[in-house]
């Protein structure tokens, strides 16, 4: 834009100044140097540089009026100083929230937020005083075709080559729109429109699934299954992953419990995956060409998974809570719920934590016979714990080694219910066999009987299908529980389902908040609450070019997209702070609201377009998504790319259009407006009408 090597370093050098500022200040706050950190760094060097930019872009400008260098350095810098400082606590006021998060996604986000904002405000700093020394002692004087010397506007200043032809397109356009205000602003309230539909239709999920190079494989036996059943089927599934090219390595287990006691019908297998680079398949491609294997291996029920992205567990996402006064109530209700949830397609692995399938059996004592025969209910309970599960019975030693003698029937006895009847205990008049004094009958029993939030509860579980969210079960869950569920029957979420609702609720409330602190520092900083309104008009049009590009992309709504919507508002709002500070300029000297709007947006076209494409550019490679472990950071860079274009191009136009109908109406609340620098030293060489 500018035509020269040499300008280029002026805004290149707020890069290491940034980082070293943005280095010292997390080290001194006690924060680690991070994947998030890092990631803030990246996203901070097209930010960083856009500050350094206007003050370049602008004292230029100056310059091509036929300035000296040191009075188009100060001339410059001053006319854009006010912009630059509304822009630089505009990305401070919504990166601040971002580190005051609460739970898990706080304690992602905090050094994220804290890193960006030290960054933009150690820019500003550099753009408002490295900045305009450098251009006073770097840049060329060169003087346009058409300029008078010391000239306070440029707006007759002819603009030659692709330069010219692209200001005088923009002029044109502009000047049509702002001749159809109406159509304009019916044009705005459809893209409102739209924003609410993409909103509705684009999935949701806490974190998308990354390429970790690690399959988990969950293996489930019918209860009352044998470890050595178990065992033998994770063989068979461990054989299917054998025949997969891309997997290194693989681990099984069976019977270990996690944070509890074990189950032996349940097994499961890590699955270690060849390093990114070297297969020519993801991680999720790869589970989905196994899924289909391992459910059709009879006798179990084998799914691989994804491990979660967010945390290090491996429950399943899906965990919708019923709450009621009795458990029978519970089951009946819970009963639906899984016959519903099946008519979904997508939910694997269903499952309950209130159901009666556990198989035990129940031993009756005939208390007056067992008193006759002179065997005590102590003596049958200690028999059958001692050769059914087993008693230390001594120890004795061959060697250097000592051996436990356990007392125990062995293993093929244990296995029928009948070896109890069969077993004898000792009475008054010698030995006496169970089966005169006891009935053993085979019943199941509730697992477990659960609570939650002190309420009985039950716990509807579920795994799934690759390519569903976690916001698609869930919704299609509420509205199985209100359409079919009795009045009685409260719903909640635990687990990585809570997580996600609580997630997205807050961050929901932080863009509210973030657009609040936006509005209340620009009314600060303009001294008007009009200004601040025809500046925050661009978000609803970032907000609509994100969420079509994750559409386009086929992403999702997740913490890191939010995340980059919450950040685009501070990115978008700079583009209409630089024309409507100038604009307000321009009126100060006496120029019509609509000539002083369409002049001010003209020239700050060249850094309007420069900023934006360093933006873009800077965050393009975390859009593109390259290496392992890019799919959570892929949607916060296509957020922000997307936002960013779509929102730039009608900006320029929508917000000239806000700026000349609400503009009057601040005139007629402030008649007398404070002019700014420039504006107090160029009054006297206006000689423009007076503004009505």
């Amino acid at each position: 834009f500018l035509r020269s090597m040499r300008a280029t370093l002026i805004p290149a050098l707020a890069i290491p100044v940034s980082v070293i500022g943005t280095f010292t200040a997390t080290y001194f706050l006690g924060y680690s140097l991070n994947i998030l950190t890092l990631l803030a760094l990246v996203l901070a060097i097209g930010l960083v540089v856009d500050d350094a930019i206007i003050m370049l872009e602008n004292i230029h400008r100056h310059l091509e009026m036929g300035k000296p260098r040191m009075q188009a350095a100060r001339d410059g810098a001053a006319e854009v100083g006010f912009a630059i400082v509304a822009t630089t606590l505009t990305l401070i006021a919504v990166f601040i929230p971002v580190a005051f998060l609460s739970g898990r996604i706080g304690a992602l986000f905090n050094e994220f937020g804290i890193a960006v904002a030290v960054a933009v405000m150690i820019s500003g700093f550099v753009a408002l005083t490295l900045s305009p020394m450098l251009c006073s002692r770097l840049l060329k004087a060169h003087v346009r075709e058409g300029a008078t010397p010391h000239d306070g506007d440029d707006d007759h200043v002819k603009r030659t080559g692709w330069d010219g032809k692209m200001h005088d397109f923009y002029e044109r356009w502009l000047r049509h729109s702002l001749a159809h205000r109406r159509l304009v602003l019916a044009g705005m309230l459809v893209v409102a429109g739209l924003t609410v539909a993409l909103y509705r239709v684009l999935p949701s999920e806490l974190v998308p699934t990354e390429d970790r190079g690690l399959v988990f494989n969950l293996v489930f036996a019918p209860e009352g299954s044998t470890l050595e059943y178990t065992d033998r089927y994770l063989q068979q599934a461990e054989a299917i992953y054998r025949t997969v090219p891309e997997v290194q390595g693989q681990f099984a287990a069976g019977g270990l419990g996690f944070g509890g006691p074990g189950r032996v019908t349940d097994g499961f297998i890590f699955v270690r995956l060849k390093p990114f680079e070297e297969r020519k398949r993801s991680q999720q491609q790869i589970v989905q060409s196994v899924f289909g294997r391992m459910l059709s291996i009879p006798g179990v029920l084998a799914i691989p998974i994804n491990p979660p992205s967010l945390g290090g567990g491996t429950g399943r996402p899906v965990q919708f809570v019923l709450l009621a006064e009795s458990y029978d109530q519970l089951q009946s209700s819970m009963g639906v719920l899984m016959a519903e949830a099946q008519k979904l397609g997508y939910l694997v692995n269903t499952d309950t934590d209130l159901k009666l399938n556990k198989p035990q059996l129940e031993v009756r004592i005939d208390r007056d016979r067992a008193s006759a025969l002179g065997v005590s209910v102590s003596d049958i309970g200690s028999t059958l714990q001692t050769l059914l599960g087993g008693r230390e019975a001594g120890r004795f030693k061959r060697g250097n080694r000592q051996y436990d003698v356990m007392l125990q029937v062995p293993s093929a006895d244990r296995a029928a219910p009948a070896t109890i009847e069969q077993l004898y205990v000792r009475g008054n008049n010698g030995l006496v066999q169970l089966a005169s004094v006891v009935q053993v009958s085979e019943k199941v029993s509730p697992r477990e009987l659960n609570h939650f939030n002190r309420v009985r509860s039950a716990t509807f579980t579920a795994n799934l299908a690759p390519g569903v969210t976690i916001g698609q079960a869930l919704d299609d869950l509420k509205r199985i529980a209100k359409d079919k569920l009795p009045a009685g029957v409260r719903t909640d979420l635990a687990g990585e389902s809570r997580e996600f609702a609580e997630s997205s609720g807050g961050l929901n409330v932080l863009f509210l908040i973030a657009l609040a602190f936006i509005f209340l520092v620009l009314a600060g900083q303009f001294e008007s609450f009009l200004h601040p309104l025809t500046i925050l008009v661009s978000v609803p049009l970032a907000v609509v070019g994100a969420l079509a590009s994750l559409w386009a992309m086929k992403m999702s709504l997740n913490i890191y997209s939010q995340i980059g919507l919450i950040m685009l508002i501070g990115l978008v709002t700079k583009n209409a702070i630089l024309i409507v500070e100038y604009a307000n300029q321009r009126v100060a000297r006496g120029i019509d609201v609509i000539e002083a709007v369409v002049g001010a947006a003209t020239i700050r076209l060249r850094p309007i377009l420069m900023t934006t494409l360093s933006t873009v550019f800077g965050v393009l490679p975390i859009a593109l998504g390259l290496g392992a472990g890019a799919e959570s950071r892929k949607p916060l860079g296509v957020v922000v790319v997307g936002g960013l274009l779509f929102s730039t191009v009608l900006t320029l136009v929508l917000v000239p259009v806000v700026y000349s109908i609400l503009a009057r109406y601040a005139l007629h609340a402030k008649p007398a407006a404070k002019p700014g620098p420039t504006a107090q030293r160029e009054l006297p060489e206006a000689s423009a009408p007076t503004a009505p």
